[in-house]
């Protein structure tokens, strides 16, 4: 059976995602925030068995240490960015794939928000956990890589099946959609889109994950035709 997928608030807008199998076995991906975390895990009665970190921005793995957790989870990252993680039990690379709560996972490399950013793709449940690189709307901004980095990391991402669900790092999806409508102008599925960001913000409700079908058919950054045009709207969006 698929994997269940808990979404959980933490800091200002950011989430971390708790994986579920029908054993009380979670996986935690990314940790902004312990409490809140904490919170879901005592509410259903979790046991966390593993830990997943993309990137080591602190509001990523500033959750870490306050984390309710015995035994002591596995801990796993990128490699390329051990020396800036918290430690690590297991260190990744592109084209590994592990073993999480029984399912097959997928690591990718996705630099360009930083370098050495990872994102974990579980086929067999359709999940892609892409940090701050490929976001609901919108992409990260690039603070250690080039443009060429992130444009083919998003198309690495781009290329999953597009069933799979996008489960990013932040609720940015509402100001993501006003750059949007400013850049691709009279697009329906755009306009369509923006509308409906809308309608869940006021009602309080998540706009992620997000399908990548949704993702191709109306994030700007996925359509852009090359790494040019990219760079041109990753730097419209840096003064939006």
């Amino acid at each position: 059976m698929p994997l269940e997928l808990l979404t959980i608030p933490c800091l200002a807008d950011n989430y971390a995602f708790l994986l579920v199998n029908d054993a009380g076995e979670a996986a935690l991906v990314d940790a902004p925030e312990a409490a809140p975390i904490n919170a879901a895990l005592a509410a259903r009665g979790l046991t966390l068995t593993t830990i997943l970190l993309t990137h080591h921005h602190w509001d990523h793995v500033e959750g870490l240490e306050g984390l309710s957790t015995a035994p002591a989870p596995r801990r796993i990252g990128a490699k390329a960015d051990a020396h800036r993680l918290p430690p690590l039990t297991e260190e990744v690379s592109e084209g590994e794939r592990i073993t999480v709560l029984g399912e097959a996972v997928d690591i990718l490399d996705v630099s360009g928000h930083t370098v050495g950013h990872i994102a974990f793709h579980f086929p067999a449940s359709g999940f892609v956990f892409t940090g701050d690189s490929l976001m609901a709307f919108g992409c990260g901004r690039l603070f250690e890589g080039t443009p060429d980095q992130m444009y083919h990391s998003l198309g690495k991402l781009a290329a999953l099946p597009q069933e799979t669900l996008v489960c990013s790092g932040h609720e940015y999806t509402a100001a993501n959609a006003k750059f949007a409508a400013s850049v691709l102008p009279g697009v329906a599925a755009i306009a369509a889109r923006c509308a409906e960001t809308d309608r869940l913000r006021r009602a309080g409700q998540f706009t992620v994950p997000s399908s990548l079908a949704l993702e191709t058919a109306t994030n700007p950054f996925l359509l852009a035709p090359d790494a040019a045009a990219f760079a041109k709207l990753r730097a419209q969006k840096d003064v939006f």
